[in-house]
């Protein structure tokens, strides 16, 4: 593990930036979430399954923007994609906060569409800004920047419901993540090139020359929309899967503190789970080398599903802070695998895609957890939610296996034929001599310093 790793990250300036921005921008959108729901709960006086549906809506137009909003940030760029993206947040959000029930759902929807790919534009800031060697090491100290703003943000969104209107506090959020978006635009990072920095050594080992970006993978031929290949879309499968059992997690929580009549705990039990991730993330970006998405994705099911063997708070506080621990090491290993397959002028799209997936897994792994816990109390939340993600992990892994082995028998084919063509040519006769003054052209046996050019 090499944590001095960090610190020649954190010494370029285009990383500390997208840092700096990324919390800027993230804890207003976390805080804007949960205000969204207390909004239409106390101010419009309808049901949290009704606060559900305005929350859905939303996140479905969110997943659908992805893909097409990542393909705008590869054909215009950062600034012709993100200014009309303010122009619409800024006009939704000044008049939702004040109109009713359904034209708070549209609105929601609209913004959703036209949200701001902070997510997209700032890892591909991280990835562009770092060399190939220190990705991971980025990638983790943005997922830890993530984990402290998803801490933060909710928290800052109860305590202005408690303090404001809740209209006034919607606004007042959302309008805060309009600033931070126009930030982002004057900013105008790069993100596509080659890294302005050379790659340090780990631990001290000697680095060979190389390009400075990288290689570039190879674009695949066939491939749906020219990236996305069975090994993209295993790893986008993954990215989906982690949240399904997150998302899940987030809804046992609430189900086992209520159970426990803990409900005041909820608030640090979250934090407690994201500081597990937290430690976990950091953890992940030192460590000597990658691992595979599929590891990481069982290890964090099976790490889930011991909390449903909690006896009551403390218990239940260590074991979930201890599930936490593989979240964000996950996700950054989903972003990682990805950059390093799919060629760069990609990327947008294959961030898009990744974030539609993640949403997705997040919308099943809700519902799937609550029904769990309908049929068969708290603890049939964890358990399910854990062995989807075991079950996909192991197909991943076999799935995996099976790839590496067809690659190797192909790779051995193809040297069989080599060796069998080399020694074709050992065993020809040579061409008889050539009686001519000068060399003679193969073909025709016509000296070769008479022939006219």
């Amino acid at each position: 593990m090499d944590v001095g790793q960090y610190r020649h990250v954190l010494a370029i300036r285009d990383t500390r930036n997208a840092l700096a921005l990324g919390l800027l921008i993230r804890i207003p959108m976390f805080a804007g979430t949960v205000l969204l729901t207390l909004h239409v709960v106390t101010a419009l006086g309808r049901s949290y399954g009704e606060a559900g549906l305005v929350t859905a809506a939303a996140t479905v137009a969110i997943a659908i923007s992805g893909p097409w909003r990542g393909r705008m940030l590869d054909r215009l760029g950062l600034r012709r994609t993100v200014a009309p993206s303010l122009l619409i947040q800024a006009a939704c959000w000044s008049i939702a906060p004040w109109v009713g029930y359904l034209p708070l759902m549209a609105l929601a929807a609209l913004a959703g569409l036209f949200i701001v790919p902070t997510f997209s534009i700032l890892r591909q800031v991280i990835i562009r800004s770092v060399p190939e060697s220190q990705r991971r090491t980025a990638l983790s100290l943005d997922s830890a920047a993530t984990e402290l703003s998803f801490m933060a943000g909710p928290a800052l969104g109860v305590w202005l419901a408690t303090a404001w209107h809740t209209g006034w506090a919607l606004f007042a959020v959302e309008m805060a993540a309009v600033a931070a978006g126009c930030v982002l635009w004057f900013a105008n990072p790069a993100i596509k090139g080659a890294p302005d920095v050379p790659a340090p050594a780990r631990d001290g080992e000697a680095v060979a020359p190389g390009p400075p970006g990288g290689t570039e993978p190879a674009p695949v031929p066939g491939a749906w929309r020219g990236f996305i290949t069975a090994r993209v879309a295993a790893v986008y499968l993954a990215a989906a899967c982690s949240t399904l059992v997150l998302s899940g997690t987030d809804v046992a929580i609430v189900a086992a503190l209520r159970s426990f009549d803990a409900t005041p705990s909820i608030g640090w039990i979250l934090a407690l789970w994201g500081a597990g991730s937290l430690v976990g993330g950091l953890v992940y970006g030192a460590w000597h080398r990658s691992i595979s998405v599929f590891w990481l994705l069982g290890g964090l099911a099976a790490t889930t599903a011991p909390v449903a063997l909690a006896v009551g708070v403390p218990s239940f506080a260590v074991l979930i802070t201890l599930s936490g621990v593989l979240c964000a090491p996950t996700i950054t290993a989903t972003v990682e695998q990805l950059s390093r397959v799919v060629p760069e002028r990609f990327r947008g799209e294959m961030m898009g895609w990744h974030g539609s997936a993640m949403t997705a897994g997040s919308a099943v792994g809700a519902p799937v957890a609550g029904f769990a816990i309908d049929f068969g109390g708290w603890r049939w939340g964890f358990l399910v939610v854990s062995a989807v993600g075991v079950a996909v992990a192991g197909l991943g892994l076999l799935g995996g296996a099976r790839s590496r082995a067809a690659d190797a028998a192909d790779a051995a084919d193809a040297a069989d034929r080599a060796d069998a063509a080399d020694a074709a040519d050992a065993q020809r006769p040579p061409l008889p001599a050539v009686t001519q003054a000068g060399p003679a052209d193969s073909e025709r046996g016509v000296p070769a310093a008479n022939m006219e050019h």
